[in-house]
């Protein structure tokens, strides 16, 4: 017999197992889905695609397919993992099935697409509501407002996928726009609309900018009319700073803090502020950077073309090592400059407010990283169905951490830390006096975690 030398304990493995189930913390997300009402009203939205006598609800399907996406799946096959353990998901279609539902639905997808936004605000203004102090549109005001950042990425697909095409980084896929509604310092964010554009669609189109903000809107829980009002703040890059959206912007009486690009007569202008106008700007903990300064540039500036109450708010700084400065950097400072109608406030707390545009960088890798990166199907209409199943994915996500973690660092996790140490933890299923029990193993780390945050979800 050889001497076991290997650190790890010598097994024997078999298939005799019973009870054992895997996945077992995501029964956090379907406590979620079942506490925002998403069980029942994505049932009820998605009726006319039931066929009679069919066995499959087309909800639970969809549903199916989200928690799939927000385990780490990034195809309808994957669906396989839930239906290995009817025990926690119930019965799960077959392959077959899930295809033709989401081929039905893409057979019709304005309609589709309607019913499931319709579905997931309904659950969002409940969500919202259970979450009282902790939700992202809690006493909200024109100083501070609820703040729906914009921007756009890229994805990689193959040539034969329906409408891709080159990318302005000489790739080839799809160049979808998003928009997500901030949760904060203290927080994550979630998705509000997302839509899919060919690899080829400008940055800076602002119709598609005017679209995405429109249904971005719709989804919010107070359900703003056309004139939305000053609790909003509309962040946005560059690609968003044009005169058409920022009119949008201003016709729905919106806040908007938006990228200005510099050509070189405003960047000369920025020559023209003395020394000690400037004022120091922050870093991201809000104290004073060195070597970072702030000014206003508005009257400087011709922006008669510009909707009125619009302020340009510039910013200077040394640059990091080995960066390339512009034709429009400044005596070795690289300069950088945004537009607002925010009236009231300090320009560093306005520019930092701006520049934590970054995190919606944070919500575009979330995505990704939850069905986003990989559009898995040919049709682009189809792939427009998965888009919206991923944005009730990652928004089940970001409602787990809204509605039961609350008080725990957990609430910041992104979901391949909650995958590893929330979802994935194993459990014995133990039937007695008519009940099932989920017994979770009692030497994970983070079993209590997981036992706190369902009896918040579900306190009975």
């Amino acid at each position: 017999m050889s001497k076991h030398s290997s650190p790890y304990p010598r097994l024997v493995a078999d298939g005799s197992g019973s009870g054992v189930v895997s996945q077992a913390g995501a029964v956090l997300l379907l406590r979620t889905a079942e506490a925002v009402g998403l069980t029942g009203g994505m049932s009820e939205v998605l009726a006319p695609w039931r066929k009679p006598a069919a066995v499959h609800d087309p909800g639970k399907i969809v549903l199916d397919l989200a928690v799939t996406a927000a385990l780490g799946g990034d195809c309808l096959a994957d669906v396989g993992m839930l239906r290995a353990e009817p025990g926690v998901f119930g019965v799960v279609a077959s392959d077959p099935t899930v295809s033709r539902m989401v081929t039905a639905l893409a057979a019709d997808a304005s309609k589709a697409l309607a019913a499931l936004r319709s579905a997931r605000a309904s659950a969002r203004a409940v969500a919202w509501d259970r979450a009282g102090e902790h939700s992202p549109g809690h006493g909200i005001d024109a100083d501070h407002p609820l703040i729906i950042d914009l921007d756009a990425t890229l994805l990689d697909a193959h040539s034969d996928k329906e409408h891709a095409a080159p990318t302005f980084k000489k790739g080839y896929g799809f160049h979808p726009l998003g928009s997500w509604a901030d949760h904060g310092a203290a927080g994550t964010g979630e998705p509000l609309a997302i839509l899919l554009r060919p690899g080829n669609a400008g940055s800076n189109t602002a119709a598609d900018h005017r679209r995405v903000l429109a249904a971005a809107l719709d989804q919010l829980p107070f359900r703003p009319g056309y004139r939305v009002g000053q609790k909003v703040l509309v962040r946005t890059d560059s690609g968003g700073g044009t005169h058409d959206f920022v009119r949008y912007c201003h016709q729905r009486r919106l806040q908007y803090s938006v990228g200005f690009g510099l050509t070189e007569t405003t960047a000369a202008a920025a020559d023209l502020i003395p020394a000690h106008v400037w004022t120091p700007a922050y870093d991201a903990d809000g104290q004073v950077r060195d070597g970072a300064w702030v000014a206003e540039l508005t009257g400087l500036l011709d922006l008669t073309d510009w909707p009125p109450g619009m302020r340009v708010i510039v910013r200077k700084e040394r640059p990091h090592p080995g960066a390339q400065l512009r034709f429009t950097d400044r005596d070795g400072l690289r300069l950088t400059a945004f537009g607002t109608n925010t009236r009231r406030g300090q320009l560093a707390d306005l520019e930092l407010r701006h520049r934590r545009r970054a995190r919606c960088e944070d919500r575009i890798r979330t995505a990704k990283n939850t069905g986003l990166a990989n559009l898995p199907l040919h049709g682009f209409d189809a792939n427009r169905i998965w888009i919206e199943i991923v944005c009730l994915a990652t928004e089940l996500i970001a409602w787990t951490q809204m509605l039961a973690l609350t008080a725990h660092e957990a609430r910041r996790w992104e979901p391949k830390r909650l995958r590893l140490r929330l979802f994935s933890v194993a459990a014995r299923l133990a039937r007695h006096a008519r009940r099932t029990r989920l017994q979770l193993t009692t030497h994970w780390p983070w079993t209590e975690l997981i036992i706190t945050a369902l009896t918040r979800l579900h306190p009975g």
